[in-house]
C-alpha cells in the first residue's frame, strides 16, 4: 500500500530511539509517550517518522541506514509507550556495527543493550518459526499479489480484481428473509476475514461499494457486493474496524476461556457461537457450579493484568508443533499452512480467526452465567472487552430508570418490584371477581328487559374468555344469538358467538373471516382470537340482519 510521502514539520525534535541487530532484522523503538497521529515511511536506505504525544509535542526523525532494507516486509507497530519498527534486510547475515550510514552518532540513537547479542555465535534456536512466517509473507509479497499490507491492523489496503460474478445473497432484515442481487468477487489478496472457527466475516468496503458477506472457497475468500467491479482493476480495500475489532476481543476471549476451563477443571469446549450481542461456549459437563464460574472469571481476568502475548505461528502440515495445538480437525478443503494461535503460558489452537496480539486488549471478560445445552452439556454465556462496557452502560441506564420509577435506591430495587408484582396480582383476582360479578348483573338485566330481541351483543376492553362464557351461561342460548368480543376496540381481541346451532354454524365462519381470526365451533358455541376488531360494527349489523331473516321464517 503506497503512504503518502512525510512533510517536514517546522516546529519538531525528534524522538529518542534505541536499536539493536539481528541476523535478518533490525529492530527500532521509538520512545513516545502515547503517540498518536503516527505516520511511518520506508525507503530501501531511508526511514522517516512522524508523530505526537499526549501533550500534543511533535516528533520527528529522519535515519539514513547503515545498509539497504526490503521495504515490504518492514513494519511498524504502535504502543503505548513506543512505536516498535521492523527493518528486514536487504542482505540477511551482514551485521549493523551502527543504525546509521553516518558514523557520527546522533545524541537521540542508543543501542539497546539489553537485547544486544553476538548473533554470530549464537543458534537460530527460537527464530525459526519468525524466519519462516517472514518467508512466507515475502513470498506473498513476489507472487503477484501486490506490495505486502502493513501487518499491524490491516485496516485497508490495495489489491486488484480476479473475477466478478454475478449472485445472490439470502440475507435476513428486521426478522424477515430476503434475497439480495449482487456479485461475487475475488481479489489478488483481501484483509476481510472470511467466516469461519466460529467466527463472523468481516465487513467494510471495496472501493466505495460495501462489502455485505465474504465467504471461503477453498483456499479464495469471495466477497459479496451490490455493484460490479472490473477484473483486474485496482482498488482499495477497507475493513470495518469496529466490527473486526469486537470479533478479535470475543474469539481471544473464548481461546482463553476454553483453555482454563479445560486446565482448571477438565471441561472440554466442543463448540462455540460468537453472537451479535453475546458469546456462547457449550461445554461438555452437565452443570458448571456457581464457585467454579466465580473462579474462572477470576482467573481468566489475571490473565489480562498480565498482559500476556498473542503470536501466530504459521506450520506445514507435518510439523511436529501441529499435534501439540489443540484443535477439532481441519475442514474438508483447508489450503495451505496450519494457522497456530499461541496464548504464551495459556493455550496454543488451530484457528483461522482473527484474534488481539495481547490479552491486555481485552480489558475485561465476564461470565454472565450458563444454561442447560443439547445432550447433558452446558451453555456459557460471556462478554469481552467493548461489550462489557456496553453492558454496564445499558445496566446503569436501567438502573437509573428504575430508581426514578420505583422511588428507591438500587440496592431495593428487587424487593420493591416483588410488592409490586404482589399488589398487582391481588389488583387482577379483585379485578377478575368484579368482572364475573358484572358478566352476571349484565346477563339478568338483558333477561329482565320486557323489551328484548333475539339478538345481544356487547363488548368490553378489560374482559376475557371466563367473562364472555359467563355472560352466554347465564342467558338462554336456544333463543338468542349473542355475540361478545373483549380486547382494543380497532386491535386484536377475542370474540364469541353462542345462540341457535343453526344460526352458530353458519355465521361463525364468517365472523372470524371479516375479524382476520382463527377460531372453531361446536354446540352452538363458535369463538376464537382475532386481529383487528376495527369491523365489529359490521359483523354485528351483519348478525341483527340474520336474526330478522329468522325471525320472519318462523312466522
Amino acid at each position: 500500500m503506497n503512504k503518502p510521502k512525510i512533510v517536514r514539520p517546522e516546529e519538531s525534535q525528534p524522538a529518542h530511539v534505541v536499536w539493536y541487530d539481528r541476523k535478518k532484522y533490525v529492530t527500532l523503538n521509538f520512545r513516545v509517550q502515547k503517540p498518536k497521529d503516527v505516520q511511518v515511511e520506508f525507503q530501501p536506505d531511508k526511514l522517516v517518522m512522524y508523530c505526537k504525544n499526549d501533550t500534543d509535542d511533535v516528533f520527528y526523525n529522519e535515519l539514513y541506514f547503515y545498509d539497504k532494507i526490503q521495504i515490504n516486509d518492514s513494519r511498524e507497530r504502535v504502543y503505548d509507550r513506543n512505536i516498535h519498527v521492523l527493518l528486514r534486510k536487504m542482505r540477511p547475515d551482514h551485521a549493523w556495527p551502527r543504525l546509521q550510514k553516518d558514523a557520527a552518532k546522533a545524541s537521540w540513537i542508543a543501542v539497546d543493550f539489553d537485547n544486544w547479542r553476538d548473533w554470530e555465535n549464537e543458534e537460530d534456536d527460537g527464530k525459526e518459526e519468525y524466519d519462516r512466517y517472514m518467508d512466507i509473507i515475502q513470498d506473498m509479497a513476489s507472487n503477484n499479489k501486490g506490495q505486502t499490507p502493513d501487518m499491524g491492523d490491516l485496516s485497508d489496503f490495495d489489491t486488484s480484481v480476479v473475477s466478478c460474478c454475478a449472485a445472490e445473497l439470502k440475507q435476513e432484515v428486521n426478522g424477515k428473509k430476503e434475497t439480495v442481487k449482487g456479485f461475487n468477487v475475488k481479489l489478488q489478496d483481501t484483509i476481510l476475514f472470511p467466516e469461519g472457527g466460529g467466527q463472523p466475516d468481516d465487513h467494510g468496503l471495496i472501493g466505495d461499494v460495501p462489502v455485505l458477506r465474504v465467504t471461503r472457497q477453498g483456499p479464495d475468500a469471495v466477497h459479496f457486493v451490490t455493484s460490479p467491479l472490473e477484473v483486474s482493476q485496482e482498488v482499495h480495500v477497507k475493513v470495518d474496524w469496529e466490527r473486526r475489532f469486537d470479533h478479535m476481543q470475543q474469539h481471544s476471549g473464548q481461546h482463553v476461556i476454553t483453555a482454563l476451563a479445560d486446565s482448571m477443571f477438565g471441561f472440554k469446549t466442543t463448540s462455540w457461537e460468537l453472537g451479535r450481542q453475546r458469546g456462547t461456549i457449550e461445554l461438555d459437563t452437565p452443570c458448571v457450579k456457581p464457585a467454579q464460574l466465580q473462579a474462572l472469571e477470576e482467573v481468566v481476568n489475571e490473565k489480562i493484568r498480565a498482559h500476556v502475548p498473542v503470536t501466530v505461528q504459521l506450520l506445514s502440515i507435518d510439523d511436529p508443533g501441529v499435534e501439540k495445538a489443540r484443535s477439532r480437525g481441519l475442514p474438508e478443503d483447508h489450503a495451505g499452512p496450519i494457522r497456530i494461535i499461541d496464548i504464551e503460558g495459556v493455550d496454543a489452537n488451530m484457528c483461522c480467526g482473527t484474534h488481539v496480539s495481547n490479552l491486555s486488549h481485552l480489558q475485561v471478560i465476564k461470565l454472565l452465567g450458563t444454561e442447560k445445552g443439547k445432550k447433558n452439556k452446558t451453555n456459557l454465556i460471556f462478554l469481552v472487552g467493548n461489550r462489557v462496557l456496553k453492558y454496564a452502560e445499558k445496566s446503569y441506564s436501567t438502573e437509573r430508570s428504575l430508581v426514578s420509577l420505583l422511588k428507591t435506591g438500587p440496592d431495593e430495587h428487587v424487593e420493591a418490584v416483588d410488592k409490586l408484582q404482589k399488589s398487582g396480582k391481588l389488583l387482577q383476582k379483585t379485578n377478575l371477581s368484579l368482572l364475573r360479578d358484572m358478566a352476571v348483573l349484565i346477563a339478568q338485566n338483558f333477561k329482565n328487559d320486557p323489551q328484548r330481541g333475539n339478538f345481544f351483543t356487547l363488548h368490553k376492553k378489560e374482559g376475557d374468555n371466563e367473562f364472555m362464557n359467563i355472560i352466554a351461561n347465564e342467558l338462554t342460548t336456544e333463543e338468542t344469538l349473542v355475540f361478545l368480543s373483549v380486547g382494543e376496540e380497532k386491535g386484536p381481541g377475542l370474540f364469541l358467538l353462542a345462540g341457535p346451532s343453526g344460526q352458530v354454524a353458519e355465521m361463525g365462519p364468517r365472523v372470524l373471516e371479516m375479524l382476520q381470526g382463527k377460531g372453531a365451533g361446536k354446540n352452538g358455541r363458535f369463538q376464537g382470537k382475532v386481529n383487528s376488531l376495527a369491523r365489529r360494527g359490521e359483523v354485528e349489523a351483519l348478525l341483527q340482519q340474520n336474526c330478522k331473516h329468522h325471525t320472519s321464517e318462523e312466522k
